[in-house]
């Protein structure tokens, strides 16, 4: 598999009505009022396209590194420069480090779309800055996996705001020279006993909160939490508490993949959070060996989705953007080069590494369903409780008061 290491080093709002974008036309349909299952309130009303008119010639995009390759990292690892010459769209990249720096730019209306994982999504749809998305306009929707369609990070109250494109769980890894005996609970990252204090790490978000709710979901069934993304006042506290006791045992907090990937090389760290590519790097390196897995408690994780500006300028560009990156071979492409199980069903036929889509469990819907899914809190708790959960607000307020 290509070495993501070669690439770059690394609520609610009101808004003013608005169409997709001139060219691309309307729906008569806007997004209904609030859900009667879940009591979320409607989105600013957006209509979707109703028609895909010729490119405009140009695409300004926020990306994830290693969602948009043009052959300038690696010669031979190249989809936008077909996609230009298929469309006449000229692809101008901009790279988002952090969800909430790809919200900050979307926020700008410079862009026509984003790579949005859960944690930013819903802050991209309630602030009006992504429209709803007509599927029937991207073909290739029709083959993404249905265990990741209309979920509660890529739509509202029925309607798709956006395309699926990887995922993947955030695993636990862990040195084996080091860790014994080998770890099968989240417990080995939270126990202020550990033998690895000082050399455990952890991803540096507030969504990170999202884990150790996971992990009292459990422990702690008194607590009764459903869903590590619904925090009550109780619940939230607690899941605070003990990310607050986990801090003296964190050597570092990771945003940048690579910042992990060194970490554990220099063997400064030995346990803790990582996405499934940073295993790959490390263990490609060759400097030290590292093992991962999913616990015992499960795992949260990350489903990415392609979504269109509410004031996109060059929107029939987009809607061919997103057909073409979860088109099989293009999406098997990405997979392979990023390290996250393709969301296209078709894709598995065209990786490199026919292996691939099995270690990746890429249409294995139980392994699939069992991941919690980065999802935006917010006020109007997501299992249905009501208006009585933490928003993401207080979760990074938290985080902020958690890190010192």
């Amino acid at each position: 598999m290509k070495q993501i290491s070669r690439l770059l080093a690394a609520t609610a709002a009101s808004v003013v009505v608005a169409l997709v974008a001139a060219g691309c036309g309307s729906s008569d349909t806007s997004t209904p009022s609030a859900s009667s299952s879940t009591g979320r309130p409607a989105p600013p009303t957006l209509t979707a396209a109703t028609a895909v008119g010729a490119g405009e010639g140009e695409l300004n995009i926020v990306v994830w590194a290693g969602y948009a390759e043009n052959g300038s990292t690696d010669p031979a690892v190249d989809w936008v420069s077909p996609f230009t010459s298929a469309t006449g769209c000229k692809v101008n990249v901009k790279t988002g480090n952090t969800s909430d720096e790809m919200v900050t730019l979307m926020s700008t209306g410079q862009y026509d779309g984003v790579s949005a994982s859960g944690d930013a999504s819903l802050r991209l749809i309630y602030g009006g800055d992504v429209a709803p998305v007509n599927t029937d306009l991207v073909p290739n929707y029709k083959t993404v996996s249905d265990f990741l369609k209309l979920k509660e990070w890529n739509s509202v109250n029925g309607i798709a705001y956006g395309i699926p494109h990887g995922w993947g769980a955030n695993v636990l890894a862990y040195n084996p020279a080091v860790v014994t005996p080998a770890p099968t609970s989240w417990g080995a990252v939270f126990d202020p006993a550990s033998p690895y204090a000082g050399k455990i790490t952890a991803y540096d978000s507030p969504i990170y909160i999202a884990d150790a709710a996971l992990y009292l979901s459990k422990t702690k069934p008194e607590l009764k939490i459903t869903n590590p993304y619904a925090l009550d006042e109780t619940q939230f506290a607690a899941a605070v508490a003990l990310l607050k006791l986990q801090r003296p045992l964190i050597s570092q907090y990771w945003a940048a993949y690579t910042d992990e990937v060194t970490s554990f090389g220099a063997q400064s760290t030995v346990l803790g959070t990582a996405w499934q590519i940073n295993v790959n790097l490390i263990n490609g390196e060759g400097k030290v060996k590292v093992e991962s897995l999913v616990p015992s408690e499960g795992a949260t994780g990350w489903s990415d989705t392609w979504m269109i500006a509410s004031k996109a300028a060059h929107p029939n560009c987009m809607y061919k953007w997103m057909d073409w990156i979860v088109s099989p071979k293009v999406n098997a492409q990405v997979a392979e080069w990023f390290g996250e199980a393709p969301a296209q069903t078709l894709a598995c036929a065209e990786t490199s590494d026919k292996n691939f889509c099995d270690g990746y469990h890429a249409t294995d819907a139980a392994y699939a369903n069992s991941i919690s899914y980065w999802t935006t809190p917010t006020t109007d708790c997501l299992d249905g409780r009501g208006a009585i959960c933490k928003d993401y607000s207080a979760w990074s307020q938290a985080w902020t008061e958690i890190k010192g």
